[in-house]
């Protein structure tokens, strides 16, 4: 999902601390928040979607409509168009220099060199490409319109095969044994692909769920986290489908983040302006430890695994019209910073 464009002129980056003591659900008081909110960097207006971060070359990439956004996380330094892209939804790092983009508006794929953001091949997907992760030694993007997902070989740089899922495909996450988890948004279901197959293995319901649309996996336990926009998060056994816990989460998230280091899953919800976090009990469960406040509109991001630090692209929006969306405010744009607790 993204934002509606609205032009206007690019701000160097500021940083503001901010001081920002926060509850965690439950009944645990400030000073056991797993973030504080730090710094909040200015970029220039209009839509975005995905981060990620590259752990590689420390950077920080953030999908916007006019291509890839780059911050480098160790000097703050700003590229505000690292490649060009067509409403870029996702971005992400493969690696040895190397990062795939998806553009929603001419259904292609961009592999770029990280280190200048040189185009080293432009490839053909399905309808309105959206999330792009690993699987194995491919790349799957999410067609989701086409409701298929398009396989790339980065090493080829050539698109390998198609896998028809059906219905409108938001995030995916892979496991090392060849499967494929994608949500389908207008379904209300997650889909377990077998990639070597090139087929559907099993479509599981997700109650309570209205919307899915992040999802993320925690390999070491095994544990899926699908959020969705209606305020609920579903916990999954990925091996067999078993539902761990359906969660209430603040409204409006659009992405879930893995905090590997802690098995935790980081929710942020834009509708609420709140990130909420699922802690892992000593059996892999998933329960909710704390709503962290963050900002109206932030509802992806992305973590860094060296220094902690969360990541959130957001921007201040106006109320919305009678059967509108609201209007981003000129110049408000930002990646909000949230520090880990010490």
């Amino acid at each position: 999902m993204d934002v509606p464009i609205m032009a206007c002129r690019l701000f160097c980056a500021a940083i503001a601390l901010l001081s920002a003591g926060l509850a965690s659900a439950g009944t645990a008081g400030a000073a056991d928040a797993p973030y504080r909110q730090g710094a909040s960097i200015a970029a220039a207006d209009g839509p975005w979607d995905y981060a990620s971060v590259d752990a590689d070359a420390r950077r920080l990439y953030v999908a916007r409509g006019d291509g890839v956004l780059a911050l480098d996380l160790d000097s703050g330094r700003l590229t505000p168009t690292l490649v060009p892209g067509q409403r870029v939804h996702g971005v992400l790092p493969l690696g040895g220099g190397l990062a795939v983009s998806t553009n929603g508006d001419s259904n292609t794929a961009t592999l770029f060199n990280t280190a200048d953001g040189a185009v080293l091949a432009s490839l053909p997907t399905g309808t309105k490409p959206d999330a792009v992760v690993r699987a194995g030694k491919l790349v799957a993007v999410m067609d989701g319109k086409q409701g298929d997902i398009t396989l790339i070989d980065p090493a080829a740089r050539a698109v390998v095969g198609h896998i028809a899922v059906g219905g409108a495909l938001e995030f995916a996450a892979a496991d090392a044994q060849g499967h494929l988890y994608v949500n389908v948004e207008d379904r209300n279901e997650l889909v377990v692909v077998d990639l070597p197959g090139h087929a559907v293995l099993a479509r599981r319901p997700l109650a309570d769920c209205d919307g899915p649309t992040g999802l993320a996996l925690d390999p070491a336990t095994g544990i899926l986290v699908t959020a969705c926009s209606s305020g609920r998060a579903v916990a999954m056994n990925a091996a067999d489908g078993h539902v761990l816990a359906s969660l209430s989460i603040g409204q409006g998230a659009d992405a879930v983040i893995l905090d590997a280091r802690n098995h935790r899953f980081l929710i942020p919800c834009g509708h609420d302006g709140v990130l909420t976090v699922l802690s892992q009990d000593a059996s892999g469960v998933p329960a909710v430890t704390a709503m962290v406040p963050t900002e109206k509109g932030a509802r992806t991001g992305a973590l860094d695994p060296v220094t902690g630090r969360v990541y959130l692209p957001t921007a201040t929006f106006e109320a919305a019209r009678a059967g509108g969306r609201p209007s981003m405010v000129p110049g408000s744009f930002h990646v909000l910073v949230l520090e880990p607790a010490q």
